[in-house]
């Protein structure tokens, strides 16, 4: 079976716009999507987003990654599938899209011969 990589973009609830219970039932969703999935890997990036970006030649350093949310990664997830079709179906079921984020399906290379 292949690699692919989920990188999740955006889908953050603007700040009280769930109460605590949707919130609850919000996560219980990604929890239960998560595993139905053949995962190889997963990683969840801190929220508020905190980092720095390195660009160009002369490396010049900006505070953190994006200015608009849609756009700020908010996590990576491997699974493994058989093609990279199957790959995406998988991703349908995603929760990040009820809040109109995106998810990014990435074919991984395989790694070299030892």
């Amino acid at each position: 079976m292949a690699k692919f990589m989920y990188i999740f973009r955006g889908g953050f609830a603007k700040p009280g716009e769930l109460s605590p219970t949707q919130l609850q039932a919000h996560l219980a969703k990604w929890n239960a999507w998560a595993q139905s999935l053949p995962l190889a890997g997963a990683h969840q990036l801190e929220y508020p987003p905190q980092g720095k970006t390195l660009r160009g030649r002369d490396r010049v350093v900006t505070d953190g990654p994006y200015a608009e949310s849609k756009d700020l990664v908010g996590g990576a997830v491997v699974v493994e599938a058989a093609s990279l079709q199957e790959a995406a179906d998988l991703a349908r079921g995603c929760p990040i899209f009820d809040f109109d984020g995106s998810v990014e399906v990435r074919t991984l290379a395989a790694p070299p011969p030892k």
